[in-house]
C-alpha cells in the first residue's frame, strides 16, 4: 500500500526538499503542500493523508495549535519537522505531549553530504508513522500550548515565574543533594536499568524515569532514537520532571547510582571499565562508529556493552520503536545472567523493537508502561 504523505512547512526550499526527498521512496506518495497550520488543516480533511510532516514554528497558526487540532479533529500520525535551537527544540519536546509520533531535523541543504543519510531516514521515519497507535499516545488534548513567545508552559498561569523564582532555592538544595547523595556512592553500583527506545519513546521515558525513587539502588542508561541536538533538551526536560539526575551522556561520564545517562544523538554510547587510583570504575565511551540497523545511538551498542561489565546486575529494558534494535545486545544480556523486559503491545505506540523481543522468546517479563517502575523496583530492592 502507498503511504500518502502531507507536507505543512512555510519555507517554498523545505516543501521541496522534502517532496523530493520522498517522492524518492515507491512506497510513499506526497499527495499535496501547506504553507501554514490553517492551510494544512483544511488539506488534511481535504485529503485525508497517511501522514503528516509537521513544521513546528509557522505563521498564522504555529506547530503546536495545528498539532492539537490535527490530534483532536482529524487524529493522524504527525512527524514534526525542527531546526536546531533550544526554543525549537522545547516546542518539538512540547509536540510529543501533544500527539506527536517522531521528529526529524529540518534538512539544511540540497548540496549536504549527510543528505542521502538524511534521506534515508526521513523516509523510514515516515513509513514507520503509519504503523503508530495513535491511541496509546495519549494525547493531552485539553491543554494549551506552550506559547515559546510569552515563555509560558503548558497548564502554567500567568503570575506563576515569580512564584517560580522564590522557589529557586528550594530547587537548588534539591540538586545540591542529589549531588552530594553522588558523591556518597561506591565506585561500583548495585543495579543497572538499560533502557532502549524509539518512535514514541520520549513520552515512555517521561513517564517511566519520573515514576522511579530518587533513593533507588541503581544507576540508568537511556539510549533514545533521536536526531543530534534533542537529547539534550529530553535530558534537561527529564531532569526536571524526575527524582533522579538526568542529563546528556559525555565521553568519561561515570556511571552512578541515582543518575540517568542518555546516549546523545548521533553518538553510540558504550560502558568501559578504567583505573583510577587504583580503583576501578565504570565510565561511558562514546563513539562515531557505523550505524548499526540505521541508527546511532544503537541499543544493541549498549546493551552488549553492559552485559560483560554488570553481568546479572542489569535489568534491560526495550520500549516501544519500530525495528528490531535491541534484540541481539538482550540475547547478549540474558547469557550473562540478567533480565530483560519488554513493553506490552497494549501500551506501545509502536511493537516493533519489544515485539521482537518477545518472538526470540527473551524476555523474562512482558509488562504494560505503567507497571514497570514498581516491577523494576521490587527486583532491585
Amino acid at each position: 500500500m502507498t503511504i500518502r504523505a502531507l507536507i505543512v512547512d512555510d519555507s517554498a526550499l523545505i516543501r521541496k526538499v522534502l517532496s523530493d526527498i520522498l517522492k524518492e521512496d515507491p512506497k510513499i506518495r506526497v499527495i499535496g503542500t501547506a504553507v501554514n497550520g490553517n492551510d494544512g488543516l483544511e488539506k488534511i480533511k481535504k485529503l485525508r493523508p497517511d501522514v503528516v510532516l509537521l513544521d513546528n514554528v509557522m505563521p498564522v497558526l504555529d506547530g503546536l495549535k495545528t498539532l492539537s487540532r490535527i490530534m483532536k479533529e482529524y487524529p493522524t500520525p504527525v512527524i514534526i519537522v525542527s531546526a536546531l535551537g533550544e526554543k525549537a527544540e522545547e516546542i518539538t519536546l512540547t509536540a510529543f505531549e501533544y500527539g506527536a509520533v517522531d521528529v526529524i531535523e529540518k534538512p539544511s541543504g540540497v548540496l549536504s553530504q549527510s543528505m542521502p543519510e538524511m534521506a534515508e531516514e526521513i523516509c523510514r521515519k515516515v513509513r514507520t508513522a503509519t504503523k503508530a497507535n495513535l491511541k496509546n499516545l495519549e494525547c493531552m488534548r485539553d491543554l494549551e500550548p506552550w506559547n515559546p513567545e510569552k515563555g509560558e508552559k503548558k497548564g502554567e498561569k500567568k503570575g506563576e515565574k515569580k512564584e517560580e523564582k522564590k522557589e529557586e532555592k528550594k530547587g537548588e538544595k534539591k540538586e545540591e543533594k542529589k549531588d552530594n547523595r553522588l558523591r556518597e556512592k561506591v565506585t561500583s553500583v548495585r543495579n543497572i536499568l538499560a533502557i532502549g527506545a524509539s518512535t514514541g519513546g520520549p513520552r515512555a521515558l517521561e513517564k517511566l524515569i519520573g515514576s522511579l525513587p530518587a533513593e533507588i539502588p541503581a544507576a540508568v542508561l537511556v539510549v533514545q532514537h533521536m536526531p543530534p541536538g534533542f537529547t539534550a533538551s529530553l535530558s534537561k526536560r527529564l531532569d526536571e520532571k524526575s527524582a533522579l539526575r538526568v542529563k546528556e551522556a559525555q565521553e568519561g561520564d561515570r556511571v552512578e547510582e541515582g543518575t540517568v545517562l542518555i546516549a546523545p544523538g548521533n553518538y553510540h554510547m558504550e560502558i568501559v571499565r578504567n583505573k583510577v587510583n587504583g580503583l576501578e570504575e565504570e565510565v561511558v565511551h562514546l563513539s562515531c562508529s557505523p550505524k548499526e540497523l540505521g541508527s546511532r545511538p544503537s541499543v544493541n551498542v549498549l546493551f552488549r556493552s553492559v552485559a560483560p561489565v554488570y553481568g546479572s546486575r542489569v535489568i534491560s529494558l526495550v520500549l516501544t520503536g519500530m525495528n528490531c534494535d535491541g534484540a541481539d545486545g538482550a540475547e547478549e544480556i540474558k547469557k550473562m545472567g540478567g533480565k530483560v523486559i519488554a513493553e506490552a503491545r497494549s501500551s506501545c505506540v509502536v511493537y516493533g523493537m519489544p515485539g521482537e523481543i518477545v518472538r526470540r522468546n527473551l524476555a523474562d517479563l512482558v509488562l504494560p508502561l505503567d507497571r514497570m517502575a514498581e516491577e523494576i523496583i521490587r527486583i532491585v530492592e
